[in-house]
């Protein structure tokens, strides 16, 4: 065996001891989902303010990922760094507020500082430590324990496995207070914009509809060979035809238009009136456009009428533009 295989083969065997060291150390706290996890869940339920996470180096990196997954599932949450805190930082704590304060060994001298302005300001403090017996798990009203065995690092030195447990330890409160407070899609979507889920669920069918000089709508009475110049000239693969009220008739596309010829050799004295299609379904302009999708996926259709509570046609939407809109 090559020296480039044997030192390929020790790289992988380190990988997949420090994932199983890891994980190892995760299926652990399962068995410390216990009345401290729960006092802390419900404290967390009611907090009227904001819950804000404290931690120094690592466990800092890890009190702002779990800061962001408060606020992202309806928690009010941030980070403070415990050195700007004690330089005026303090001023955004009220007694209202929660404090999280992360700390393996539970004896972070930045953090320590910081405890008896926190009891003085009056907020509630859950210290998530490896360490029951800790400065900061005797200082706090609920006390979660990160213990880990060892470190995942050789020399039990870098904080590795005792990060992760902290940062599931995180998760697994910020899940908890999502499915207590009964988030839904349409709630993560809102604090999530910018993002797939939240254009998926945030744009309505009014806002990318064809509408206007843009919607090809027609009236029953007018030629099929004039209808197909406005279907071609509005590029949705559809008409709509209206009465005089603008309420819908009925839809003309360009499977029906297949149809007509299958039955027809001559179609210059058809009007669209008499080969449209009736009963066909539409949709409301204040629909979330990812129910247009459904709905066409579920009836095999690649445009829709958009229509009203009055029950007046107000535009169009077609696949392509629900593509345009990233909605698909």
């Amino acid at each position: 065996m090559n020296k480039k295989c044997v030192v390929t083969k020790a790289l992988v065997e380190i990988a997949i001891t420090v994932i199983q060291s890891e994980a190892d150390s995760i299926l652990k706290l399962k068995d410390r989902i216990d009345q401290s996890f729960v006092d802390a869940c419900n404290l967390l339920q009611k907090c009227q303010g904001k819950v804000i996470l404290i931690g120094m180096g690592k466990s800092g990196h890890i009190g702002h990922k779990i800061a962001a997954t408060f606020a992202s599932t309806g928690t009010p949450s941030f980070f403070v760094h415990p050195g700007e805190a004690g330089h005026g930082d303090l001023g955004m704590i009220d007694a209202t507020d929660i404090i999280m304060l992360i700390s393996y060994s539970g004896e972070a001298d930045e953090i320590r500082q910081l405890l008896p302005s926190i009891h003085a300001i009056g907020a509630s403090i859950i210290a998530m430590t490896g360490n029951n017996n800790s400065t900061l798990a005797l200082a706090s009203d609920i006390h979660l324990d990160v213990s880990v065995e060892q470190e995942a690092c050789p020399h039990n030195l870098t904080p590795t496995s005792s990060t992760t447990a902290a940062l599931v330890m995180g998760d697994a409160l910020a899940i908890t207070l999502l499915n207590a407070r009964g988030l839904t899609p349409e709630d993560f979507a809102r604090s999530h914009p910018s993002g797939a889920l939240g254009r998926r669920l945030l744009t309505l069918v009014s806002t990318i509809m064809k509408s206007g000089k843009d919607a090809p709508i027609v009236t029953p009475e007018l030629l099929l060979i004039d209808t197909l110049l406005v279907m071609s000239k509005k590029a949705l693969g559809m008409v709509l035809i209206t009465d005089s009220d603008n309420t819908l008739l009925g839809i003309f596309t360009d499977g029906d238009l297949r149809r007509v010829l299958e039955k027809n050799t001559d179609i210059r004295q058809l009007v669209v009136g008499e080969v449209m299609t009736k009963r066909c379904k539409f949709i409301a302009p204040d629909k979330p456009a990812i129910a247009a999708l459904e709905m066409m996926d579920k009836y095999s259709l690649n445009s829709l009428p958009v229509v009203s509570a009055e029950n007046e046609v107000v535009g169009a939407i077609n696949m392509h533009t629900l593509m345009q809109a990233k909605i698909v």
